[in-house]
């Protein structure tokens, strides 16, 4: 299988290519769906598109900007003390008020915010909330990769389960990354114009 490529001359640069590969794949995932569609939770789970798009956003904006930055939001994380399992619950709760636009607009404000958080840091800056301390940037920034990676492929299940449609590395295969670090919006438009020729191709992640 041949991996994607990026630049990946420094530390910074791999981290960040490999963070925002996989964001934009769980973008891919979302596009051309219709808003009940992304609501549904097709398969034994009971995660839908929209809810883990959710997830994602709202995790963005608490691991970069709460827990690294050290900003604070009255009412939200991690001022609002509620059980794990509630915030979790709540995370993946949507309804009729939950549209892909609003939460699509939601997650690439967020991760935008997220990268110029990442680019002002260097990687081994402590993170800023209190009981993760012992945490840095690099640190964030590695599981970010594996937490959004993993929602990725929940998403490709979902999708293809609502519409045959899976894979995004065929897609991503055939787009220059050298850009990836430096300018994510171009990548996601890339994948976009490509998507409607590989969408429907039975491809493999």
């Amino acid at each position: 299988m041949t991996a994607p490529e990026f630049a990946s001359a420094t530390e910074r640069e791999a981290l960040c290519g490999f963070l925002n590969l996989q964001r934009a794949a769980l973008i891919r995932k979302v596009q051309g769906v219709g808003d009940a569609d992304a609501r549904r939770a097709p398969t034994a789970s009971s995660l839908s598109l929209l809810a883990l798009l959710k997830h994602c956003a709202l995790w963005e904006r608490r691991w970069f900007q709460n827990i690294v930055a050290g900003r604070s939001f009255p009412g939200e994380f991690p001022e609002l003390e509620v059980p794990e399992d509630e915030m979790d619950a709540e995370d993946f709760r949507v309804d009729e008020h939950d549209t892909v636009e609003h939460w699509v607009t939601s997650f690439n404000k967020q991760a935008s915010i997220s990268r110029q958080i990442t680019a002002e840091r260097d990687l081994d800056t402590p993170c800023a909330w209190p009981p993760l301390a012992h945490r840095n940037l690099r640190w964030v920034l590695l599981h970010m990769i594996e937490e959004t990676a993993r929602h990725a492929g929940h998403a490709d299940i979902i999708r293809e389960t609502l519409d045959g449609s899976r894979g995004i590395l065929a897609i991503l295969r055939t787009t220059p990354f050298r850009l990836i670090s430096a300018r994510p919006d171009v990548l996601e438009d890339q994948v976009s114009r490509r998507s409607a020729h590989y969408s429907h191709r039975p491809t493999t992640l």
